[in-house]
């Protein structure tokens, strides 16, 4: 293993300035194990390159004793998790995260560790979430490895394993269930089959979690590549069940006509088709949202989530799910708040779940230019987005009716690309701004004022661009019709 971790030379002086002070100083848990994930782990004598972000060295000094040690060397520190044991320090570039050795116990309860310094390596290891975490690598001239729990072979097996009994890891901090859905995402483990069967017996511990906490884990999922075999992971283990029910309950029974399709299978397919326009647009750098795309991939993800409350067995076998983008898009806000998501975007996300419908309203092209206008001011700074979730929704295995909605909706974005050029659709707004206004119904600042520019901002997307003495006249006429 110590071929394959390239210690850079700032790690190298740490070691050396540590070491000259009677301490010891390893590289462990994440950093070792990208390190050898990105040499391959196992293609020896190639090197590795550092991992991006933070570097995570364990040491046996206390906090204090490491900010001494630091002093003069780096070229900053700060102390936020020193109550933890953990210094940060950049050097020359580098990010460090300096922990003292621990041996904390848990109260099971609150999931609050109590804090306490060790004086053992492999106790600071053993009490670590996943044994391909519980890796070190000495950062003294010797380079020692210390893989107590078979971290390494883990990694070359794809394997997932806590340390200790995995109830008992989960029982100290249920979090480390989610965590392991992510690695399942992120780093493409497979989890042992204990560490199922604890994450199942143990689902409901999650509701101990904090949202907060709660929601990082899944976003962090949700960003990976391929985040499919993770989210089964999370719902077949129950997890789901505690933070958002709403996934688990798209696996509705299908009726016995088969006339709906699996809804939870098929929102999995509508994330990763959205994945992967999402990406290929990323490449081709083509578009304003960003790369990964939270807001696209919860969309995807959650954008059915009123089906079940909307299911309705119709004549002759039919089941009809009416307005469960409206239902949806509540339960959408409901949920994304719970789990203390940013208020952007769980706007953002019940948006697209509210629209991701109106396209199947524009038949082989029937929509006016008005209905034109209005899907694309709906969606406004969302609109890219929305093209991605609404081709992605069209999961059909009918080839010849797959292509027919792409070509529609090709025909839409072309209309759209087009009204754009001659309208400027990005940025639609009435012909009158609020002082024309004022000053042609004598009109001081207030309600009256906004609703004139509302008509005037439903006329101009009803009929287009008027010029200024057309929209003075409808003006002055929707004001007499109101007298």
């Amino acid at each position: 293993m110590r071929e394959l971790v390239d210690v850079s030379p700032v790690l190298v002086e740490l070691g050396g300035r540590f070491a000259a002070a009677g301490f010891q100083t390893h590289l462990v848990g994440g950093s070792v194990r990208d390190a050898l994930l990105s040499a391959g782990a196992g293609a020896a004598g190639t090197g590795a390159g550092m991992p991006a972000g933070d570097l995570d060295v364990t040491t046996d000094a206390r906090p204090e004793q490491v900010l001494a040690l630091l002093r003069g060397w780096a070229g900053s520190t700060w102390n936020q998790g020193i109550a933890f044991g953990t210094v940060g320090a950049e050097v020359r570039g580098t990010r460090l995260e300096i922990t003292t050795f621990r041996a904390d116990r848990y109260d099971r309860e609150s999931r609050n560790p109590e804090v306490a310094w060790g004086d053992s390596l492999e106790d600071d290891l053993a009490r670590r979430d996943f044994t391909v975490n519980a890796m070190a690598v000495s950062l003294g001239p010797d380079r020692t490895v210390t893989d107590p729990f078979g971290g390494l072979g883990d990694l070359l097996a794809r394997r997932l394993r806590t340390p200790g009994a995995a109830v008992d890891s989960f029982a100290d901090d249920p979090l480390r269930m989610l965590r392991a859905v992510r690695f399942v995402a992120q780093l493409g483990l497979t989890p042992a089959d204990e560490v199922v069967a604890a994450m199942t017996s143990m689902s409901g511990e999650l509701a101990r979690i904090t949202p907060e906490r709660v929601q990082a884990e899944l976003s962090k999922t949700l960003l990976q590549d391929s985040p499919r075999a993770a989210l089964e992971l999370f719902v077949s283990t129950g997890l789901a069940d505690v933070v958002l029910p709403e996934l688990p309950a798209l696996r509705m029974e299908i009726d016995e006509h088969h006339q709906h399709k699996d809804v939870y299978s098929h929102s999995l397919t509508v994330l990763d088709r959205a994945i992967a326009l999402e990406r290929a647009d990323g490449r081709a750098g083509g578009d304003d949202a960003p790369s990964p795309d939270l807001v696209l991939r919860l969309a995807a993800l959650l954008h059915d989530i009123g089906k079940p409350a909307t299911r309705r067995h119709e004549p002759r076998g039919r089941v009809s799910f009416h307005h469960h983008e409206v239902v949806g898009a509540k339960l959408v806000r409901k949920r994304l708040t719970a789990l203390r998501y940013p208020k952007d975007v769980v706007e953002a996300v019940a948006r697209l779940t509210f629209l991701h419908l109106r396209f199947h309203g524009y038949g082989r092209g029937e929509w006016t230019d008005s209905a034109v206008r209005r899907y694309v001011t709906d969606a406004g700074d969302l609109l890219s987005r929305l093209h991605k979730l609404v081709r992605s929704d069209c999961t059909t295995r009918n080839r010849r009716r797959a292509a027919a909605l792409s070509a529609t909706y090709d025909s839409l974005e072309q209309r759209i690309a087009e009204l754009s050029v001659a309208e400027d659709l990005a940025r639609v707004r009435p012909d009158l701004d609020g002082n024309a206004i004022m000053e042609i119904l004598g009109l001081p600042p207030g309600r009256e004022v906004g609703e004139a520019w509302r008509f005037l901002k439903d006329l101009r997307l009803e009929r287009g661009p008027l010029d200024r003495d057309e929209a003075e006249a409808e003006l002055r006429a929707w004001w007499a019709a109101r007298a």
